[in-house]
């Protein structure tokens, strides 16, 4: 009859197991940051492009990557095709519009109170709908924006501003004459690239413009924002909203051509992505299966002795295999958090987002269990099909 060899419930090989932890600190210790660093390289050397990514993405979408602009064209007629008083309200119910905004000429003239005798100057005034600033990304560089009152305010362009000699508003209100109303400028905007028509444009509010300037309330040009994934998606719904019989009439086009260079730069992001990782994998395996080998290979003796003692090869192997697993995920533990630090150091200072892509993180921890476990378990079969002499003689 077949001699039955005890078996270990799991409390106990988890306790054999760690033994060798516990009884030698310093070489677990050692051995832990060993795996440490192959864990930490991998989280740093995919969260720090990761994080540079989102700062690139940022920095692309301010430039207007989710912007669309949509103009009238002329009919058969010759004539603009008229968009809707209530633009803005019909575009903002889109569902995946985020903003919406319109100007539309006044036809007013522009004059300088403040310099006798001068004459119109050329420039535009536009009705404003909607959070035009929030729309195209304008700042205000002195006073205020627009509060969407019907009192006679208004905001100049950049060069508008420089036009009447405006740049920086002085302490003292300061008016102008638009179609004969004194209207008060109360902010002086800056540059704004993604739509450099308002630059050499005085705004004003929609209700303002109506009450003061015998304006229509018909937009010239309509402003869109949306989720970018949704872009192109949006032109034929935007012109079918803004002319339903005559969407052609309508062109929808995008101020920046930011959204094709976006795409570019997150393809080859997502290709770095992937190669650093492979690196980062194959770095961090080979020190991890070195640390495990020379952790099982230096304690052949205490396996000779094991067996001697009555141990089979399957007790040893599952408590090296279970000293493997512990001591790998103690050491990538370990290592996500240094890897966490080092990337939060890196993105502080360069003032990127902390970016992290959890299915890398976790895919390496993996791959440091699965390396640990097998660079432990190999060298320990090798070891445990030593006779108990021969383990014992070992040096």
């Amino acid at each position: 009859m077949r001699e039955r060899r005890p078996r270990l419930d799991i409390r106990d090989l988890f306790g054999v197991g760690t033994v060798g932890l516990r009884t030698r600190p310093l070489r677990a210790v050692l051995s832990a940051i060993g795996v440490a660093i192959g864990i930490a390289t991998l989280v740093t050397v995919t969260a720090v492009p990761a994080s540079s990514q989102a700062a690139l993405d940022e920095q692309l979408t301010a430039l207007g990557a989710d912007l669309l602009r949509a103009d009238p064209r002329a009919g058969a007629d010759g004539e603009l095709v008229p968009f809707p008083a209530e633009a803005v309200g019909m575009l903002e119910r889109i569902g995946t519009v985020t903003g919406a905004a319109s100007v539309g000429n006044t036809h007013s003239p522009v004059r300088s109170n403040e310099l006798r005798g001068y004459p119109e100057s050329g420039l535009t005034t536009l009705a404003v709908g909607g959070d035009l600033a929030s729309v195209v990304r304008a700042e205000v560089t002195s006073g205020r924006w627009l509060d969407g009152s019907d009192l006679p305010t208004a905001v100049l362009g950049i060069d508008a501003a420089e036009r009447l000699g405006l740049s920086q508003l002085p302490d003292r209100p300061v008016t102008i004459d638009l179609g004969g109303v004194a209207f008060t400028v109360v902010g002086v905007l800056a540059e704004t690239p993604l739509s450099a028509d308002l630059q050499s444009a005085v705004l004003v509010d929609d209700a303002a413009a109506r009450r003061w300037l015998g304006f229509d309330g018909v937009p010239t040009v309509a402003y869109v924002t949306g989720l970018e994934s949704s872009i192109n998606a949006l032109r034929p719904v935007i012109a079918a909203t803004l002319s339903p019989g005559a969407s052609g009439l309508v062109q929808v086009g995008q101020p920046s051509a930011v959204l094709a260079a976006k795409e570019a730069a997150r393809s080859s992001f997502d290709g770095l992505f992937l190669a650093l990782a492979a690196v980062a994998l194959v770095i961090g395996g080979i020190g991890i299966a070195n640390t495990m080998f020379v952790s099982v290979l230096e304690r052949r003796r205490e396996i000779g002795l094991r067996r001697a003692l009555g141990a089979h090869r399957g007790q040893i192997q599952a408590q090296f295999l279970v000293e493997a697993i512990v001591l790998c995920a103690l050491g990538g533990a370990g290592g996500v958090m240094l890897g966490l630090l080092a990337t939060a150091a890196w993105s502080g200072v360069q003032g990127w987002p902390l970016v992290v892509p959890v299915a890398t993180v976790l895919s390496g921890m993996a791959a440091a269990l699965g390396t640990g476990a097998v660079a432990g378990l190999a060298p320990s079969v090798r070891a445990a099909r030593q006779s108990p002499t021969a383990a014992l003689a070992a040096t």
